[in-house]
């Protein structure tokens, strides 16, 4: 506990401190520290117990100028008149505050995204809700020094003996299970026969440091020039952004690594950023095998209790290297010497429902608070992200080759309207022939399609009726596999009709266009001797169960996968020699912004997950649009020239990145209630030099989960400030009850 929190002065008078809660509040609500407290000094970040309503709610001490530096808050006497409205303070939690820098970027973040600090503060603590309850003591296991004569040794009887190389080091159930793939009973079963015994754990972190010494790779010229730049950018702690570009298998992540390594060597704390849970599975592999041990994890799918234990273990400094999801932004870190966002161009960093932001721009805004430096790394960065570099804002670091000798795979692009597939099949000839080749040379394939399901459509051939949410204005997508159709906005389901809801015809439903499963279903029968694997958020919707799948890849035990946008993500399958992709123009319709953008760079991806090891790629892309630039780029490989050139039409009409950008989406739950106060919006919106206004419009979804919404559009001058405007714009707006006004500052997405 701080000194300056508790003192054992007697108070002669109440007196009163600003505490946030984790609710849509914009400010604090002044509380009243008792008599019984003994408080003198209360410290901003200090987490207390206070009322709220009927309930007992954790807040945190919080002042009006926190970004102005000031540490400490002096307390000051309440005036009498507000003794009888002001509620006490229950009591002080026994923890150490919140650090000043999280305070300082969840009210930044709060000014800056237009919505409340409370909502932010809520992202910061939501997990620690259940502080007040101890945990349970914490077990270790110990090697016992003269093992039984009579000891049966199996194969992973001796994994466990073989990694407790450390006379009487204590190692956890969860320990050995992650690193050595076994299960607790093989544990328990060794403890029967003696092998080890149990000892309860006093101080224990489950958090060990990791060995910045522990594997040395081989590194390239490129990749040595590149670690020794990052590794003088965590040395001089201070603020710097470096964009860590590489083509798709050069080793980024090793490179990164390093400066990992040096951050370690200070003892000083690194953040990572993966887009997807499902990364992390691969990446801790990676970096158990570069410093020993495992990183500390944080992701929803982790128990309350694991995310309780590694919060409080981060605020005592204790954990040395986090990877998580975007929700790791809001985690207590005191001592942050490096943060790392890893394919940092990925729209899956940008959160779309309560609070709204992009990750990857916050990651920036968190380093520069914590002094230290930030590396964004991706094969196909973002536009906001290579403008940047290129304007000199950011440092530029390439990687112009593959790591050990591989080389890019060749592109080849399928016109469908020459070479179509059989009626009612959706894989080309030359596709077929290509993957049939590949397995009979014992190799593996990757077919690719970015859609769920089995088709994403489904009509009535006697009336043309199509299959729609009743809540939103989406259709009904097919999943085989389940027999029901769903949306997948709202998650609404329905049993496979038997005939047309509209004319009653039976048997007349079918299916239109391809999804996942359909593929799935043509591939069985068009390669009946392949082993296949499913990749999709349908079916591996935890990191044990993508563990399972990379490790069947890995072993060889599949040679055909089968995936979404999921397996365009970093992985790294040695025996990966084709990747067919399937309806590439997918993304290319519709008025998205950065439709072109966001096709390139997810197809650049998936074809990169060819040819990265001893066997050379090929990425067959099957098109109806083989003219289209992104289609040209693919074939030619030059990505930072399609970037310069789409940037060149941007900058003509001030898009981002030339200019700014929010979205304001009014929802109702009747469209009349959305589409007022979206016009009264629309009679008083700002006018000025370099100001746009777009809209009202319907969105392109214009009913989600069963509320309608009405979009408008802000378009400024990069050199205006974006907040101010709306805040002049949107205050005096009062919409009704069952109206909401949601802004979303640099939008992503156009629904």
């Amino acid at each position: 506990m701080n000194p300056d929190i508790l003192s054992d002065i007697p108070l002669s008078y109440r007196k009163t401190v600003p505490v946030l809660l984790p609710y849509p509040f914009k400010e604090p609500f002044d509380y009243i520290i008792p008599h019984d407290l003994k408080v003198k000094k209360i410290i901003p970040g200090t987490l207390v117990i206070v009322p709220l309503n009927q309930r007992k709610e954790i807040g945190v001490v919080w002042q009006d100028h926190v970004l102005s530096g000031n540490l400490s808050l002096s307390l000051t006497p309440t005036p009498k008149k507000e003794k009888r409205k002001l509620k006490e303070i229950i009591s002080i939690l026994p923890i150490q505050p919140l650090p000043r820098v999280l305070m300082q970027f969840i009210d930044w973040m709060a000014n800056y995204n237009f919505t409340e600090s409370g909502s932010v503060l809520a992202m910061a603590i939501r997990n620690i809700r259940t502080l007040t309850v101890p945990l349970k003591k914490e077990y270790g296991w110990i090697k016992t020094s003269l093992l039984p004569t009579n000891l049966k040794i199996t194969e992973k009887r001796k994994k466990i003996l073989d990694y407790m190389n450390i006379p009487n080091q204590a190692y956890t159930t969860r320990e050995l299970t992650e690193n050595l793939h076994i299960k607790p009973s093989v544990i328990y079963g060794l403890e029967k026969s003696g092998g080890i015994f149990k000892q309860p754990l006093t101080n224990f972190t489950q958090f060990s440091k990791p060995d910045p010494n522990f594997h040395q790779p081989s590194l390239s010229e490129e990749q040595t020039k590149a670690t020794i730049f990052l590794r003088k950018q965590v040395d001089k702690k201070k603020f710097s952004v470096t964009l860590l570009q590489g083509i798709t298998g050069s080793g980024k992540t090793e490179v990164y690594m390093q400066a990992i390594a040096s951050c370690i060597e200070q003892n000083k704390q690194v953040l990572v950023l993966l887009p997807e849970i499902a990364l992390s599975a691969q990446w801790t592999n990676r970096f158990y095998k570069r410093f020993g041990v495992n990183p500390a994890l944080w992701h929803s799918d982790l128990g309350l209790k694991h995310r309780k234990q590694t919060w409080m273990a981060i605020l005592k400094n204790e954990v040395f290297v986090l990877v998580g999801a975007r929700s790791a932004l809001f985690l207590p870190f005191y001592d942050l010497g490096l943060i790392i966002v890893d394919e940092e161009h990925e729209s899956s960093f940008k959160q779309e429902e309560g609070v709204i932001y992009n990750a990857r721009d916050m990651a920036i805004v968190r380093a520069k608070l914590s002094s230290c430096p930030i590396i964004l790394v991706s094969a196909t960065p973002s536009m906001e992200t290579l403008i940047n570099a290129h304007q000199g804002k950011y440092f530029h670091l390439t990687l112009t080759k593959r790591h050990g000798g591989a080389i890019m795979p060749r592109t080849e692009l399928v016109d469908m309207k020459i070479h179509p597939p059989e009626k009612g099949h959706f894989l080309s000839p030359p596709l077929i022939k290509a993957t049939q080749e590949k397995l009979d040379k014992n190799e593996q394939v990757l077919f690719f399609l970015n859609r769920r399901g089995y088709a994403p459509l489904t009509l009535c051939r006697a009336c043309g009726y199509r299959l729609e949410c009743p809540h939103c204005s989406a259709w009904l997508v097919e999943h085989r596999s389940t027999r029901k159709l769903v949306c997948h906005h709202c998650d609404y389901s329905i049993p496979v009709p038997l005939e047309c809801p509209h004319c009653n015809t039976k048997n007349s439903l079918v299916p239109i266009g391809p999804g996942i499963e359909r593929i799935t279903e043509e591939a069985r029968i068009t390669f009946p001797d392949a082993k296949i694997l499913v990749m999709s958020s349908d079916c591996l919707n935890s990191p044990k169960m993508t563990a399972e799948a990379v490790r069947q890849i890995m072993q060889k035990e599949v040679n055909l996968i089968i995936g979404t946008q999921i397996v365009a993500k970093g992985w790294h399958f040695p025996d990966l020699t084709l990747v067919g992709v399937i309806d590439a123009d997918l993304g290319l319709t519709g008025a998205d912004l950065r439709a072109a953008e966001k096709t390139l760079q997810l197809l650049h991806q998936v074809g990169g997950r060819a040819g990265r090891a001893r066997f050379p790629g090929t990425v067959i892309i099957q098109s109806f649009l083989t003219d289209h630039p992104v289609m040209e780029t693919l074939i030619k490989g030059d990505f930072n020239q399609f970037m310069i050139e789409e940037a060149h039409e941007r900058k003509a009409g001030f898009w981002p990145p030339y200019g700014r950008l929010a979205a304001i989406i009014v929802s109702a739950d009747t469209n009349q209630d959305a589409l007022e106060t979206a016009q009264e919006l629309g009679l008083n919106a700002p006018s000025r030099d370099g100001v746009i206004v777009l809209g009202p419009a319907p969105a392109p979804l214009s009913l989600l989960r069963n509320r309608y919404r009405q979009r408008l559009l802000l378009r400024t001058h990069k050199s205006i400030a974006i907040q101010p405007i709306l805040h002049q714009w949107l205050d005096p707006i009062k919409p009704k009850k069952n109206v909401k006004i949601t802004v979303d500052i640099d939008p992503i997405s156009f629904l």
